[in-house]
């Protein structure tokens, strides 16, 4: 099978899908790697480390999106890649369809065969959506250094230093959700000598953090109470916790806001428009805060790409065995054979077969299980 990789083109996204290592393991297993020209390099990857791998260096994104089998990619299709999509080429990206309903109508339209990577799962319950779990860890380290960087008074902060000062109380960090975002920001906090909250309302995820975070970091249920308590006394709120888009009520309203700290930040990872925070709306590398009822809010939808060399890597490595599957054994008998795979399924010859993003958009879909019945 004919594999390409293109530059992403969305704006301060400098990650790639391939590193040099995962291209030897597509070809030795007898497939051709096509790689635009500078694909890495906003990852540390230089064009000669690809070809001395063994891929196939392309002047031209349009020329690997014409000539390939499988498209391996980091961010959603963009409108100026729409006309290169088609019925003969399986695309594997973070898709994020219930969020971008054109691009899903151009997947249906072409009848292409695509499979959403954050929809991937898997049987650790701790780790239900893997190649989520992934970027999630490096997003809450990326989103307490951030705290750190607008914490201090030459960026508009109160001039506090996110650290164990002597002769100064620690600051307190609040962090809404124990999962691998939580516990990313949590381990990079406490490292620093934070005080370190963490609230979350399932208590076998709580048990699970508690097992794998240092003992300074202090566990509580998430009762409004407990939300509460934190916005009074902290000077970074970070919030990890998805919300889904049909909930209408949130854990911190707009109301809230007056209760915090002078000086006190939100960041808020997960970037839900109105979601757990409700005067969240998310932002850009390029213009990543802005301030409600006082308070700063930092909410860049694309954290990972700051750290795009660690996360190529993590990227690359962990999707590498779904990516090869595909390319190995066809689209077809990959998702006959692993039932996680399959729920990554977005489209397939013109049936949207993603239920969440049908609901979101009140259109028909069809059950991958009922899918592969027909194959």
């Amino acid at each position: 099978m004919k594999v390409g990789v293109v530059k992403e083109i969305k704006n301060s996204e400098n990650r790639v899908a391939i590193i040099p290592s995962s291209v030897k393991e597509f070809i030795r297993c007898g497939h051709e790697v096509y790689i635009e020209c500078g694909a890495g390099i906003g990852s540390g990857f230089r064009d000669e480390e690809y070809a001395a791998a063994g891929a196939i260096m392309v002047e031209k994104a349009e020329d690997v999106w014409n000539n390939i089998d499988l498209l391996y990619k980091v961010k959603e299709i963009l409108p100026s890649e729409y006309k290169y999509v088609r019925e003969d080429l399986i695309i594997m990206t973070y898709i994020h369809s219930n969020a971008h309903r054109d691009e899903t109508q151009v997947l249906l339209d072409a009848k292409c065969p695509s499979i959403a990577l954050e929809d991937i799962t898997s049987d650790n319950p701790h780790r239900r959506f893997p190649l989520v779990a992934n970027m999630g860890e490096l997003a809450g380290k990326g989103g307490f250094l951030a705290a750190c960087y607008y914490a201090q008074s030459i960026h508009g902060g109160p001039g506090l230093l996110l650290n164990n000062v002597c002769g100064s109380d620690s600051p307190i960090i609040s962090i809404i959700g124990c999962g691998y975002t939580g516990m990313g920001a949590a381990e990079m906090a406490s490292s620093l000598g934070n005080t370190v909250k963490m609230v979350d309302i399932n208590f076998e995820i709580m048990e699970r953090a508690k097992s794998m975070i240092p003992r300074k970091v202090y566990l509580l249920y998430s009762s409004r109470a407990a939300i509460e308590e934190c916005l009074k006394i902290s000077d970074v709120i970070i919030n990890c916790v998805l919300w889904p888009k049909t909930r209408k009520d949130h854990l911190i309203y707009r109301e809230d806001l007056k209760m915090m700290k002078p000086g006190a930040m939100i960041i808020d990872v997960a970037c839900d428009d109105g979601g757990a925070v409700e005067t969240c709306r998310s932002t850009t590398h390029e213009d990543p805060v802005y301030y409600e009822e006082g308070i700063l809010h930092y909410a860049v939808d694309n954290i990972p790409s700051a750290f795009s060399k660690s996360a190529s890597i993590r990227f690359s490595n962990d999707s590498l065995p779904y990516a090869l599957a595909v390319a190995n054994k066809g689209i077809k008998q990959a998702l006959k054979d692993d039932r996680h795979l399959r729920a990554g399924l977005t489209t397939f010859d013109g049936k949207l077969t993603l239920k969440e993003t049908a609901e979101k958009f009140e259109v028909p879909w069809t059950d991958p299980e009922e899918l592969i019945k027909q194959w």
